[in-house]
């Protein structure tokens, strides 16, 4: 079962890059998901990145969590595509995993009802539609199957909850101390 991260021309290199790297440092198997119809997406910050497939080739059955980075317009592309749209609707009525970091809490999983009364971040000034989530201003909030976090200062805990979600506590802590990440 892989992970999923989803890119979008305009994507938050660091949240997206960094979820990848410390997930497969502790051996989560993680594609990177252009929805960009090609495997070559720029980031908010003009580095391009080469993605692992493209979304018509992703296998969601094998899907154990979609992960979306933030950024804008990023965020807004997620939010505009219809496939993904339908991927994480099946996934939040099924209680698959969800994650999603920065401007993505906010333009993609609000929009859909997805944090609707549950506990959830994002990043501030860009809460609009978060008026039916228990919005909080913590870095990185779970609420059962769903992980948010604020933006790109918050990258490195909200990967380190995606480790801890997938492997546990203990992996989790060895990776922060490796990594010389204070808690």
């Amino acid at each position: 079962m892989a992970v999923y991260v989803h890119l979008a021309d305009g994507f938050e290199e660091i949240e997206a890059l960094t979820s990848i790297d410390l997930l497969r440092r502790v051996g989560v198997p993680v594609e990177s998901v252009s929805i960009m119809g090609r495997l070559n997406v720029t980031g908010v910050h003009g580095i391009e990145v080469i993605a692992d497939i493209v979304f018509s080739d992703a296998d969601y059955d094998s899907c154990e969590m979609i992960v979306l980075p933030g950024g804008l317009p990023g965020a807004e592309n997620l939010a505009g595509h219809d496939g993904l749209k339908q991927k994480l609707l099946s996934f939040a009525n099924k209680g698959r995993r969800i994650a999603a970091i920065c401007a993505s809490p906010n333009f993609v999983l609000a929009p859909l009802g997805i944090v609707d009364g549950r506990k959830a971040t994002g990043y501030p000034g860009v809460d609009d539609n978060m008026d039916k989530a228990l919005a909080t201003d913590g870095a990185v909030v779970k609420d059962d199957n769903i992980i948010t976090s604020r933006g790109p200062a918050t990258a490195m805990p909200f990967a380190l909850a995606l480790v801890e979600e997938l492997r546990g506590k203990d992996v989790r802590e060895r990776l922060a101390k490796e990594l010389l990440y204070d808690q």
